[in-house]
């Protein structure tokens, strides 16, 4: 429960006021921003920080602090006031907003203590306090989880996701707050100021709902409490507000969204109208009551332990990297693993079996699946979602911004590549490596076989930074001995002689391609030497340039993956600086079902395609 204190409300309206004068002025400044989204939350804020919340204002990354997530991040300057008026920020840098030098950027990232996850692609703020809130009870802290989101947002399919999510896992420390202020970007938002629909979708979805006027304290502080006191299941507070609430010429007024008050009279005018609404108060300054102490183990870093294949064997890599998260999670406390609802293909299942309390199902909601583990990673786990590769592309967007956070991240895309087989284009991933390099702090991992799969599982966990590996369906031979060793941005050179007329470069499933046609070759005396690039980001260039070098400048990728932006580009990036060019097989057109074996031969991939390449 949260520690009480006196509350005083003319105290907190004119925290509210000051926090609409700091966001005012400083986006003013700026020359950019959002001074009505900020308005129409002060109340909410204020109330929220200074009564509700319970945290150290000078650690705000103390374990047990209440966190607070902003998925409205367009409002970020109220969120920089509330930290100044904590005491966490001075006062006279909130006017450097937006600045190149400024940690306090136009939408918040956790380049900021206080800041957990990057917000400002809407509609994403609830699904990581799902994860905040669920790590919460992993690590057995009381504390409490709020976000506050926007109506225009409450439109995103993402939110209601994580609806379905939050209220299936029982989260009754999580508590979010719509800023129902009616007014989106270019119109009316959806339902306006209707708070009885919006309550009705709420309550539907499993949620207490909490109608209120967002800009009376008591009203608000009365919904809080019932917030804490409501078992079972999470609470939505709906909050009637005034976009721009505090300046006469804002206040409910389209044309204002993105809008800066222009510095000179305009703003002037506008700081005058809300100085002349402070109130009289008495009483020391309110502040946080302070989280309680309690001492928790330190972390301790896990192993996946010996390897459990040998050369000859066959195994999906799906199937190792299932058996290696379970080992792994055995040993480190803080992996967690989502799903949704395909861990008996991915084989996340094996965590499942082996440490049920780290295993949460998101069902078929890939966004809330990678929001959640954004909220995981922000607050000390290691998660690892998994799905098939091709439904991940619907969750890019949280991708994205999980990268830009540069979360502890470490996705599982399955499934990948026409090797899938029979189930056609919409299962085959074709675009995920080119997806995940996109994004420039992304490790891009492509194992070939049981053992590498092993071993990058242990060293992607503990990559600092977001993560990706891709598995695939079909059993490949294992072709490395149990003791090899990988690391994140290598590679292994397979095959090489002093006569190699040619480097191929393959990974995954076009490894034991590659490997097949060098056999093939050999009977006619020609060498070739075969790379595996199970690194696809960071890429080993030297390895690269240095073969190159050493077999006449003909390099060849072959991939289980369009040409655009995987394996392909990955080696022409990093060999191009000293002149030399690459020949790329991959899938040029849209695939059909069929065997992989088919598939593989039909779309070029083949050991036949790789021998007949080399001998033109």
């Amino acid at each position: 429960m949260s520690v009480q204190i006196p509350v005083r409300v003319p105290a907190l309206m004119n925290i509210a006021t000051r926090l609409r004068i700091e966001s005012v002025r400083a986006i003013a400044e700026a020359g950019s921003g959002h001074p009505s989204t900020c308005c129409s939350a002060a109340e909410l804020v204020a109330a929220l920080f200074f009564a509700e919340m319970r945290y150290d204002p000078a650690d705000p990354q103390h374990p047990d602090n209440d966190r607070f997530v902003l998925s409205k991040g367009h409002a970020a300057p109220i969120l920089y006031a509330a930290w100044a008026e904590a005491g966490f920020l001075e006062r006279s840098h909130l006017t450097t907003l937006r600045r190149l030098e400024s940690d306090l950027e136009g939408h918040p990232t956790p380049r900021l203590p206080f800041v957990d996850v990057a917000t400002g692609s809407l509609g994403q703020g609830l699904a990581a306090g799902v994860g905040v809130a669920l790590n919460a009870r992993r690590i057995g802290s009381e504390h409490r989880t709020y976000v506050l989101l926007g109506d225009g947002e409450s439109a995103e399919g993402a939110v209601w996701e994580a609806a379905n999510v939050a209220a299936h896992e029982k989260l009754d420390s999580l508590c979010g707050i719509t800023d129902v202020n009616a007014l989106g970007q270019s119109a009316p938002t959806q339902w306006q100021h209707d708070l009885d629909a919006l309550a009705a979708r709420w309550r539907a979805f499993g949620w207490h709902a909490i109608s209120v006027d967002g800009h009376d304290l008591p009203d608000i502080l009365d919904a809080f409490e019932q917030a804490r006191q409501t078992r079972g299941r999470p609470t939505m507070v709906l909050t009637r507000t005034i976009k721009g609430k505090g300046v006469s010429f804002m206040e409910g007024l389209g044309g204002w969204h993105g809008k800066p008050l222009k510095k000179g009279e305009e703003l002037n005018r506008a700081l005058a109208e809300l100085e002349a609404q402070f109130v009289p108060e008495d009483g020391p300054a309110l502040r946080p009551p302070a989280p309680p102490a309690v001492r928790r183990p330190a972390p301790r870093q896990g192993s996946v332990g010996p390897s459990a294949y040998k050369r000859g064997d066959t195994v999906a890599t799906r199937e190792a990297y299932g058996a290696a998260l379970a080992r792994l999670a055995a040993s480190d406390d803080r992996i967690v693993v989502l799903d949704a609802d395909v861990k008996n293909s991915t084989f996340s299942e094996k965590v499942e079996k082996a440490r049920p309390d780290r295993f949460y199902q998101m069902f078929i909601a890939e966004q809330a699946m990678i929001g959640a583990a954004m909220g995981f990673a922000s607050r000390g786990a290691i998660p690892f979602p998994s799905t098939f590769a091709a439904f991940l592309t619907r969750a890019y967007d949280f991708i994205r911004m999980a990268a830009i956070s540069n979360l502890n991240i470490k996705i599982a895309g399955s499934h990948a590549g026409v090797s899938i087989g029979e189930d056609g284009p919409s299962q085959m991933a074709l675009e995920d490596l080119a997806m995940m390099r996109a994004q420039p702090n992304v490790a891009v991992l492509y194992p070939c076989d049981g053992v590498s799969t092993e071993r990058l599982v242990e060293r992607m966990a503990y990559y600092r930074g977001p993560a990706y590996m891709r598995t695939t369906r079909p059993k490949t031979p294992v072709i490395y001995a149990p003791e090899e060793t990988f690391e994140i941005g290598g590679l292994k050179v397979l095959r090489e002689s002093g006569a190699d007329v040619a480097t191929v470069i393959g990974a995954g499933v076009t490894v034991v391609e590659a490997l097949k046609a060098h056999d093939e070759l050999k009977k006619d005396g020609i060498s070739i030497r075969v790379i595996d690039l199970y690194s696809v980001q960071p890429v080993d260039a030297g390895t690269l340039l240095r073969c190159a070098r050493e077999t006449g400048g003909r390099l060849m990728t072959v991939e289980d993956h369009y040409a655009a932006g995987g394996i392909g580009d990955a080696v022409a990036s990093a060999v191009a600086a000293e002149g030399f060019t690459v020949r790329r097989l991959a899938v040029r057109e849209i695939p059909r079902s069929g065997t992989p074996e088919q598939l593989l031969d039909r779309y070029g991939i083949s050991a036949r395609h790789i021998v007949a390449a080399v001998r033109a």
